[in-house]
């Protein structure tokens, strides 16, 4: 069974696996129709902390509905800034609520799974429960990078690539999640 990608980079990592059918900005993630799990990577730009100075296409907020109905769907998970917006408007709450689908928030720091910074995530899962999850990875040490910036440590600031990119752990803890998930 392949797992779907939404909203991918169009030079993720994720197209490196076969397991994986990945939806990029060319192959548009709204047209995906399938019943497999799915992994939902939707722009945050609109949503985030300082949405107020971002320029996103004028659809682009609309991606994150379709993403959250396409897990709620299909069974899988959406990917989203701890500090995101849609959270809230979406009534999405943190486990142990759990919601009229089935689905609930957990919270992750994707340094653990591998980031190069501290990158505080929200992760809404829908199709399993939250007792079967793989076991959350506790990394030690200190970021080389962080995500905004340090005042006077130039260098230590994230790329755009960086700050977007998934960890190769992150992707392998996903994929066992959504190969987990059942369909509504």
């Amino acid at each position: 069974m392949k797992v779907a990608v939404l909203f991918a980079r169009t030079d993720s990592a994720y197209k490196k696996y076969p397991f994986f059918d990945v939806y990029d900005i060319e192959r548009d993630a709204r047209t995906y129709t399938g019943n497999n799990p799915v992994i939902a990577h939707p722009p945050c730009r609109a949503w985030g902390q300082l949405s107020h100075m971002a320029n996103p296409r004028p659809d682009e907020k609309q991606l994150a509905y379709f993403a959250l109905m396409a897990v709620r769907l299909n069974g899988g998970i959406l990917e989203h800034p701890k500090g995101s917006k849609f959270w809230k408007t979406c009534n999405l709450k943190p486990y142990p609520e759990v919601d009229e689908f089935g689905g609930y928030v957990v919270y992750i720091d994707q340094f653990h799974f591998g980031h190069v910074a501290r990158k505080f995530t929200g992760l809404y899962i829908c199709g399993t429960p939250y007792d079967s999850l793989p076991e959350i990875p506790q990394r030690q040490g200190t970021p080389l990078k962080t995500i905004c910036g340090v005042t006077g440590q130039p260098g230590r600031r994230c790329t755009q690539y960086e700050r977007e990119y998934t960890p190769s752990g992150l992707m392998s803890w996903l994929l066992k999640v959504a190969k987990q998930c059942r369909r509504k």
